[in-house]
């Protein structure tokens, strides 16, 4: 049983993330507009993917518990990119992916830099989390903002919380998805508040 829920999790995590952004990237496509979406808040949960993927591959951690995220690093990417071609200039992104892919070998020369990092890493994903609440708080506007990614984001913690304590049972992992869940559901909680505000003034 414990097997079964374990490949359950693991393939159901996978499925999620394989189109957790693209609800968001169509709403960004088809309102050709960003607005609801936090720059910041983007480039800190790709920063936060970075690590924990980094993380994950040196230590040599079952691939998947972690298989998921080159992809959500991929679709992050694509988000960017719509962004600042909707702020007017896509070129002002590059050097965001320079620092990623820089990151990526920086991450590894020494252990303690990924050790750390990794313990950063937690406190980066929950700022970009409160990047997007402190967006949504000032403008009272969800705008483009998709629910459905926030909540399937809230799926895949869910998932991967069960995944750990089956798996590697890393404490600090295990903490990260804990803290994940819980903000996921915050931000999803408030983009539909907003919503609803929106279609009541219409």
């Amino acid at each position: 049983a414990e097997a079964t829920l374990l490949w359950f999790c693991n393939w159901s995590t996978l499925g999620v993330c394989a189109a957790l952004k693209l609800p968001q990237i169509s709403v960004v496509l088809g309102a050709r507009s960003s607005r609801g979406i936090s720059l910041p808040s983007l480039l800190l949960e790709l920063a936060g993917f970075l690590v924990f993927l980094r993380y994950q591959c040196y230590y040599e951690y079952p691939l998947l518990t972690y298989l998921e995220y080159p992809i959500l690093i991929a679709q992050d990417l694509i988000l960017l990119l719509c962004v600042f071609h909707f702020n007017g200039d896509v070129r002002r992104a590059a050097p965001y992916i320079i620092v990623c892919v820089s990151a990526w070998f920086l991450l590894t020369l020494q252990q303690w830099i990924l050790d750390l990092a990794m313990n950063l890493c937690t406190f980066i994903s929950a700022a970009s989390k409160f990047a997007q609440l402190q967006y949504l708080w000032k403008s009272r506007d969800s705008g483009a903002a998709s629910a459905l990614t926030w909540s399937l984001a809230s799926y895949t913690c869910a998932a991967r919380i069960m995944t750990t304590l089956m798996t590697t049972n890393d404490l600090t992992i295990l903490t990260r998805f804990v803290i994940m869940l819980a903000l996921n559901i915050w931000v999803t909680a408030t983009i539909l508040h907003y919503r609803k505000t929106d279609i009541k003034s219409e």
